[in-house]
């Protein structure tokens, strides 16, 4: 079996704990692209990085190996390698800490705020878990070994080197992690607890919101417990036994307890992005799992806490709504 040719090192550092976008031109048995331009131009067509990339090119913002910058009249050659950094829009400022729970030579565990999403993607590039630790910690290799949706808070893994990453990421996709949550909603007393849901849920690209589909093959579980009251207010344990989007806040909308702060289920609001008045009642509160590289038993806890438990009222603000589904 034929063994891929290794890429050479970037020769591009990263930006603001972001990597460079690396390209491997493709083969041109036709000859269809006498030169760089060309090609970038046709590749880029019809979307928004389609004059982005023809500046970086002109500007001699795009390099290939050894750090040699390239020009829309080099020649195409099948096969070689570019690299560039991608103007960065400005981004709302998540004003909030992340705090380091665990860190060893191999695996960091931190908790993240709300807001804050683990992985760049859209429009959070720098604004992400993993661009801010990269550069406060020093350690530009780090990876995820799984993400947290943005506007959950709580305990996110990363691997610190890229040789430990497979093993991390292999502990989540065989489920092997125990994973709880917790959430505050209203108390319903009619909704039998504890109970495992289970339904089949589908997530459509471009869509917002989840939807469960009546009938279908469940493939989607997670075990509901009421852990406390407070008034009109639930505390509750969620424990995923499956990893949809958005799992958690679809099944408890499912049972008439939508997470407080839920800008998504059961509708959308659609709260501006630097919003952060009141955020989703919902926190990564436990991971447990054995170590693959070390063997050792892990168990973290957040040390966050969901505000709306110690002050409902200063949580909801002056300008929100009393009933709990709109909150």
């Amino acid at each position: 079996m034929r063994r891929r040719a290794q890429a050479p090192p970037s020769p591009l550092p990263q930006v603001a704990g972001i990597d460079p976008v690396r390209l491997r031109l493709p083969a041109d048995p036709d000859g269809r692209w006498p030169d760089l331009g060309g090609y970038l131009a046709e590749r880029y067509a019809g979307t928004r990085g389609a004059q982005s990339i023809a500046h970086l090119l002109r500007a001699g913002r795009v390099f290939g190996p050894g750090g040699r910058p390239l020009s829309p009249q080099d020649p195409y050659e099948p096969g070689a390698y570019l690299w560039f950094h991608r103007d960065m829009e400005p981004e709302p400022v998540v004003p909030f800490p992340i705090s380091v729970v665990h860190r060893d030579a191999h695996l960091l565990v931190v908790d993240k705020p709300h807001f804050l999403a683990t992985t760049p993607r859209g429009s959070h590039v720098t604004q992400t878990a993993l661009a801010r630790l990269r550069t406060e910690l020093d350690l530009p290799e780090l990876s995820p070994a799984h993400r947290l949706d943005r506007l959950t808070a709580g305990l996110v893994m990363f691997s610190i080197r890229p040789e430990d990453r497979g093993a991390y990421q292999l502990l989540f996709q065989e489920r092997r992690v125990l994973k709880r949550y917790e959430a505050l909603a209203r108390h319903d007393p009619a909704v039998a607890l504890p109970r495992t849901v289970r339904s089949h849920i589908e997530k459509t690209r471009g869509v917002m919101a989840a939807t469960e589909v009546p009938g279908a093959e469940p493939n989607a579980e997670s075990l509901v417990e009421l852990i406390d009251t407070k008034g009109e207010l639930g505390r509750y344990r969620l424990t995923p036994h499956t990893g949809r989007t958005h799992q958690l806040r679809v099944h408890m909308n499912g049972l008439g307890l939508p997470i407080l702060g839920d800008p998504v289920y059961p509708q959308v609001t659609d709260p501006a992005p630097d919003d952060y008045r009141r955020p989703l009642q919902l926190l990564a509160r436990t991971v447990a799992f054995t170590d693959p590289i070390t063997g050792t038993p892990h168990r973290f806890e957040s040390g966050l806490s969901l505000r709306a438990w110690q002050d409902l009222a200063a949580w909801r603000g002056p300008d929100s709504p009393e009933d709990f589904q709109a909150a």
